[in-house]
This record gives structure tokens, sequence and C-alpha cells, in this order.
């Protein structure tokens, strides 16, 4: 039994999305039949005995998502995300949920709870359903220690590792270049029993930190680096947020990560291309231990797939944090940085970033991808989801003159209706959309930037004489305006035409070229708003040398008092919307309260960043 693929986020069937050359080696295996003899099911351990339990599953793919937990995760990951678990969904299979925490001195637990958090965010699981049982597939690394220390005794012993005690500076030296073979270290011939014991008195703490490291024993002339003895082991007194004080060496990554997919039967090991010249290590360490009977054949396979390049950002964990600690932006989750916990502050929705991932593809060759790429696909997704509300972001007052002459009386409002979503997001036949409701009275906000006292060519706003239509509302005729001492914008006036309010009779009657968004006095309500841009104004800020903070975008946040329409006055946090001519704004997650309405510009209605 396997687990039916679940459908994909774009509601298309497996069959039309986009092919890739990953999909294309999964397809060719499952024809195949790479995986009919593979036996499935109990919890990856300890040792080869673990790959024999469990019941025969002839069509199932296991990939694996494998973060370190030493910092946020970012729009990189959530591409890597999509992809491994993504796969996984598609083939009826399993993605594995893995920390690789090789490095206690720079993991915490923070990091693993804000990763799973991060995954889950974006709509996937590391459970699966088989055999009529639900299993957790969340792993660490350092639940194989046990292992992987006994495999490195198995190196030892079979002659391939030894422990060298050469100085850091000095092995590197004798590592050569890509011109120079390197140099065969003193200590490479010492007897199988006395590395060994050297390996142990390691383990037991007899050594100091940096007194020595286990080297694979492959071949110190290899035109590729990485096989060149590389360390598999180094002593490292540091608390681990596993196993505590429990061990004081630990195994290196590419030594750990060869094992961690084998243990767990992973099909499909996919990585990014920085991970191509590990792979021959990858391979001749499963090889070694295949021989050495710890684990059992088949092996699995790694593949290299080109990492996302974003215009306009940084994925540097370095450089993010230099971000943060040097106050540039307001925390790991300020909505400016590319962290997903800053994508999902901003507005972006699990959707968008999965049709992202999707949308971009999957190649073998490093290419850049536009910033109005990643923000179409958030218009895609909430185009037809984001309820609509009318916001004055720059307000001044477009009083009414005539409203009390027309209504008997200038404290009289009357109800406007529009519609939440367009007609468009309602299949035929479902009815209408739902509808929202606000107040007009004397006394409006409008746009500053809607009137102009002498305007320009081919403007079709409020100018003395000119008609325009308050969205929802009357036709209007603008009769001028009043200005403080100084010479600033005080307020608009303008005339009612009676009997011209949308939705009624007369509605057609008048005919304005313009129509403008407004909120009234009598009911808006104050907001903040946080008008966000590109944290960057250089595409590639960090390309050749620059110095990335000399790229900081000085306009990147704005933050205005607004007035919203009323049915905005309880949106709960994380709520989207639409304000009709401005963009995609989000409710803050974090600051957002109904008496209290924060709302953040997650993208414009569209892309304007090149003019």
């Amino acid at each position: 039994m396997t687990t039916a693929p679940q459908t994909p986020p774009s509601g298309e069937p497996e069959s039309t999305r986009p092919g890739n050359f990953l999909r294309q080696i999964i397809e060719h295996d499952l024809g195949a039949g790479a995986y009919a003899q593979r036996l499935w099911g109990g919890s990856p351990g300890d040792g080869a005995h673990h790959q024999q339990s469990g019941a025969r599953d002839p069509a199932r793919i296991r990939t694996r998502f494998p973060p370190e937990p030493n910092g946020h995760l970012h729009v990189g990951h959530a591409k890597s995300i999509c992809l491994n678990f993504g796969l996984a969904r598609d083939y009826g299979g399993v993605c594995h949920m893995r920390f690789d925490d090789t490095n206690p001195e720079k993991e915490e637990q923070q990091y693993v709870d804000s990763i799973l958090e991060a995954v889950r965010w974006l709509g996937f699981s590391w459970d699966s359903h088989f055999g009529g049982k639900t299993e957790s597939h969340l792993y660490y690394a350092s639940d194989y220690f046990d292992f992987m220390y006994r495999a490195a005794e198995y190196l030892i012993t079979a002659g391939h590792a030894y422990v060298d005690e050469q100085t850091p500076e000095q092995m590197r030296a004798n590592r050569g270049d890509f011109n120079t073979p390197g140099t065969n270290s003193p200590y490479r011939n010492r007897a199988p029993q006395e590395n060994l014991a050297r390996f142990r008195q390691m383990r037991d703490g007899q050594l100091p930190d940096g007194a020595a490291v286990l080297r694979a024993r492959i071949d110190m002339a290899s035109g590729n680096i990485n096989m060149r003895d590389p360390a598999i082991y180094r002593i490292k007194r540091a608390t681990h947020h596993n196993t505590g004080d429990k061990w004081c060496i630990y195994p290196m990554y590419t030594f750990a990560h060869p094992i961690e997919d084998a243990l767990e039967q992973i099909t499909h090991s996919i990585c990014t291309l920085e991970f191509e010249d590990q792979r021959p290590f990858y391979d001749w360490l499963i090889a070694r231990l295949i021989e050495g009977g710890l684990i059992l054949p088949p092996p699995p396979r790694q593949y290299e797939f080109a990492r996302l390049n974003l215009t306009y950002v940084i994925t540097s964990k370095r450089k993010l944090a230099q971000l943060v600690a040097e106050n540039h932006v307001s925390g790991w989750d300020d909505p400016r940085m590319p962290t997903i916990h800053g994508l999902r502050r901003r507005g972006y929705t699990p959707a968008s970033l999965q049709l992202f991932a999707e949308r971009i593809g999957v190649t073998k060759t490093d290419s850049w991808i536009d910033y109005s790429v990643l923000e179409g696909c958030l218009r895609e997704d909430l185009e037809n989801k984001a309820h609509r509300g009318m916001a004055v972001l720059d307000p001044v007052k477009l009083v009414l003159t005539n409203w009390a002459e027309i209504f008997g009386d200038a404290s009289y409002t009357e109800e406007c209706t529009q519609p939440a979503l367009p007609h468009g997001a309602i299949a035929p036949g479902q009815g209408e959309p739902p509808a929202r409701t606000f107040k007009i009275g004397a006394q409006v906000w409008i746009e500053r930037q809607d009137f102009a006292e002498t305007p320009p060519k081919g403007y079709k706003r409020l100018y003395p004489g000119n008609l325009v239509r308050l969205k929802g509302g009357y036709v209007i005729e603008c009769t001028g305006c009043a200005k403080d001492a100084s010479g600033n914008l005080t307020e608009v006036h303008a005339k009612v035409i009676p009997d011209t309010k949308s939705g009624t009779p007369g509605a057609d009657s008048v005919k304005a070229k313009a129509a403008i968004t407004w909120v009234s006095l009598a009911s808006g309500i104050s907001a903040q708003v946080r008008l966000y841009e590109r944290l960057f104004t250089d595409p590639n800020p960090d390309a050749g040398g620059k110095n990335f903070l000399q790229a900081l975008n000085p306009d990147s946040l704005k933050t205005v008092t607004a007035y919203v329409e009323p049915s905005l006055a309880q949106a709960r946090p994380d709520e989207k919307f639409q304000f009709e001519r401005h963009g995609y704004f989000v409710a803050d997650r974090i600051d957002h309260t109904p008496g209290k309405p924060v709302f953040n510009r997650i993208t414009g209605l569209k892309d304007s960043w090149g003019k």
C-alpha cells in the first residue's frame, strides 16, 4: 500500500505539471522497478538490521530535507522544501524531516522549533500513512552518533581511515591545490590498531580540541580536492542540544550525511550544486560501509540542482545575522527579510511560495530569478481570495458642500455597498460575491494625489469643474479647494450630483471619467500602515565583493497613518486584503489588534519597481 498523492497546490493534476530532470529520474526509477525489492517501514536506526524491518512497497520513494539547526530558514530553503516534500507527495512517497546537528557550537533548540514551524506553515508534513499506521519521519543526525562512531572504527580497522595529528596549518599546506597534488601525512601509514587506540583516546577526552582529527584514507593526489583524505571526525568539547555532554568528538557533515541517507533508505538525496564535488566521497563512503556489511544495498543516490538566486535579496546567514545585529531590520521576522518568517509576516502565503517554486523550475544551471516573479505568484494567489477594501494612505479632507442642501441634514449618512470579492472569484451558479457596506456623509477622506488645482495633461481625477465618481457612492463635481497660510492644501471642495449613487437607476445618468477611493470621516478607522519596499536598491547587492550595506534601500519602510473603511476594523491578524488601487496588504500577525489596526503592504497591484 502506498500513500496516495495529495492534490498539488496549483490544483492541476500531477500529469500536467512542469517536468524537470529530477522528475524524469524518479519516473525512470519507478518504471524500472528500482525499489521493488526494497523493504519499508520501521524507524531508521542504529545499524543495518533496521533496514530489514518493514513490509514490501515497490513504488515508494524517499526524499529528505536536511537543514542544520543553526539559523532561520530563508526563501532558498523554501524552494528546497517545496521540491523535496513536493516530489514525495506527487509520487506517493515520504519526505524525511532531518536535522543535520553535527556542529553543537552553533546549534540551538530555538532553531529546531523555528524550522519545524516554517515547514508546517508551508503546508508540508513529515508523517506518512503506511500499512494502516501513521509514522513520523522526524530525525536528527545525532540519532545515529553511536552508529557513526562504529562506522568510523570499521574504516580504521579496514585501513580506510587514520588519526592525523598534524596542525591545521600543516594539513592545509599539505593538501595541495588544483595544480599541485597533496602530500601524505606522516601519520598516514600508522597501523590500524594504533589508529584505533588513538581514536578511542579522542573519544574518551584524552586529547585537547584541535590536537587530532580522523581522516578518510583515499588519495592525496586526486584531482578532486575533496577526496584528498578528508577529515571525518574532530574533537569538539561542546554541549549538544540533543545529546548533552555524551560526546566530545563529532562527525563532519560530509561523513554524517551519506550515513543518514543510507540508514533512512533515502532513494533520491537532492542537494544544491555546491555539493556536486562532494558526491564522489558520498559514493566512496557508502561503498565502503556496504563492503563491511554495516549497511545494506541498494545505496542512496545524490542528485544536485541549482540553488535559488533571487534579485534584490541576500541569503547568506552571516550577512542576514549582521542585518539583525546592527539593527538595519527589526529582527529575523522583519517583513523585509527573505527568511520564511519574514515572508510570512510580510503577507506571503504558503500557496504563493509553492507556486513560485513550481514556476521557477529545477535545473542544473545557475541563473537569476527576478524578484517580480515572486511578487507575481503572490498576486496570482490572492487575486480571487483577498477581500477588497478602501484605504486612504495620504489623506486630505473632501467636503461635499451641498450635502445638507440635498439631504436636509449635514450629519445625514447613507449606506453604500460594494462586493468584497470580484465577480470572477465566484464560480458560475454559485451566487453573488459577499458584500461589504460603509457609510458616506458630508465629509470624506480622499488621497491627496486625487486632486490637482492645475492638472497635468491626461489627468482625470478631481480638479475644478471635473466630474468624478466616489467609488460605490455618488458622482461629484469639484468646485475648488482650501489652503492654509503657507499654501498647503487642507480641503478639497465638491458638489454631489443627486440621483447618481452606484447601484441605483440613475447611476449611469451622468458620466464620469474616473472613480476614486475614499473613506468616510464619520465611520472610517484610523490605522497604521507600513509601506514596505525591497530591502536593497541593487539587484545583486553582494556580488563581486560589494559592501551589501551600501545597497540598503533608505525607503524600504515608510509608516503612515491612514484611514480604512469599517469592514477592515475587525480584521484578524495575518488576514490578507486588497486595498483598492494600492495593492495587497496584511494585518500584521504580531502588532495588529482590532482596536489598534496595523497593516503591512505585501506588494502593489502590478510591478512598478523598474519604473
